[in-house]
């Protein structure tokens, strides 16, 4: 990326600080290690939080950001970075200020909102001088958000939400995959760990199974019981396995809704008249993570047992099982269970993982 061949050397410069800092500790030794708060409370009166880390003084702009936007995000995942935060951390609070302010330290806004954050004097951040300092803003969010019992497992418009109480809670959700790129970018620049930045357990490179908008949606409130995303890929669609792994199960799950007795996979299954997944494959992945592919057209192109990498083909696009029309059925579940207690929400786990659900650019 432009990013990283125009301030390797800078940026590298700022990493050594970094590291002789003693700011990250063990974190930089256990990818384990991004899932654990850290021991130092941000914002206190510590010496590793003191003083800021100084980055390069021109960053080169990247994507649809520009360098003093992208210097911004660089100042908020280094401080997070120094002060113990887990990557996760960095991510949220990136995404939270791409919300608030699209990156920029902005001298006023709603009220009497300032600087990165929108953070507001009134309600007790500091002084409008601190809160333009991105740093002391930075300090001061993730000081808040450490405090947030589970806010590493939480989607990351809740645990922004927790530390903002804005007007607009779900606003945050369409940031995470660009603040996740702009991390991702600048903390492989820098040399500090990426483990962390999709929350605990996952590891990559990941990408999308297919292409397609995203239909129904994860548990909603007409489908409670629908524990993935229904991605409307067409008929013959290749699946690819969203990441490297060894594939758990293979097999054909349709019967008859009304007495069990087997429907098959032979043929495309019906809403009403067929329960289960059809031909479908379970992924498990590092970090005790599974995926789940429902309702392929034929038998998959896999294995049970075999090592697939991230992308690569396992079936195509069907309607086997419990299902109206051809498109895929995507699950991920967390602890390696298989049952309806595992699954989670794909979309901004996805999201996170830089692969985020949905159709193509236009």
């Amino acid at each position: 990326m432009k990013l990283r061949s125009l301030v390797s050397l800078a940026v590298a410069l700022t990493a050594v600080f970094i590291l002789c800092a003693g700011g990250l500790g063990g974190f930089l030794g256990d990818t384990a290690a991004g899932c654990i708060p850290g021991a130092t409370s941000p914002g206190s009166s510590s010496p590793t939080t003191a003083s800021p880390i100084t980055g390069p003084t021109l960053w080169p702009a990247i994507g649809d950001w520009d360098s003093g936007q992208v210097g911004n995000a660089a100042t908020i995942a280094t401080t997070g970075a120094r002060l113990g935060v887990p990557g996760r951390g960095w991510v949220i609070a990136v995404a939270t200020a791409l919300q608030e302010s699209t990156l920029r330290n902005l001298a006023g806004g709603d009220r009497d909102s300032v600087g990165l954050f929108q953070q507001r004097p009134s309600q007790g951040w500091g002084t409008p001088a601190q809160l333009q300092d991105p740093v002391y803003a930075s300090e001061r969010f993730f000081a808040t958000l450490v405090t947030i019992d589970g806010w590493q497992t939480m989607p990351l418009t809740e645990a922004a939400q927790a530390v903002q109480i804005s007007a607009y809670p779900d606003a945050y959700a369409k940031w995470e995959g660009p603040a996740t790129e702009l991390v991702t970018a600048i903390a492989e620049t820098a040399g500090l760990p990426t483990a962390g930045l999709a929350g605990c357990g996952a590891v990559g490179p990941w990408t999308q199974p297919v292409l397609a908008p995203v239909g129904s949606a994860f548990r909603s409130s007409a489908r409670p019981g629908h524990d993935g995303v229904d991605l409307s890929a067409p008929r013959g669609t290749v699946i690819r396995a969203a990441s490297a792994g060894t594939v758990r199960t293979v097999r054909c799950n349709a019967v008859y809704a009304d007495g069990g007795a087997e429907w098959g996979c032979h043929r495309d299954g019906d809403p009403i008249r067929t329960r289960g997944c059809g031909w479908y494959v379970d992924i498990d992945h590092a970090g005790g993570l599974l995926t789940r592919y429902c309702h392929m057209d034929q038998p998959p192109m896999v294995t049970v047992g075999q090592q697939v990498a991230a992308g690569q083909p396992i079936g195509v696009v069907g309607s086997t099982g419990h299902s109206s029309g051809p498109h895929l059925h995507y699950e991920v579940h967390q602890n390696g269970d298989a049952s309806a207690n595992g699954p989670i929400d794909p979309v901004p786990f996805m999201a996170a993982q830089g692969a985020p659900l949905g159709a193509p650019p236009a």
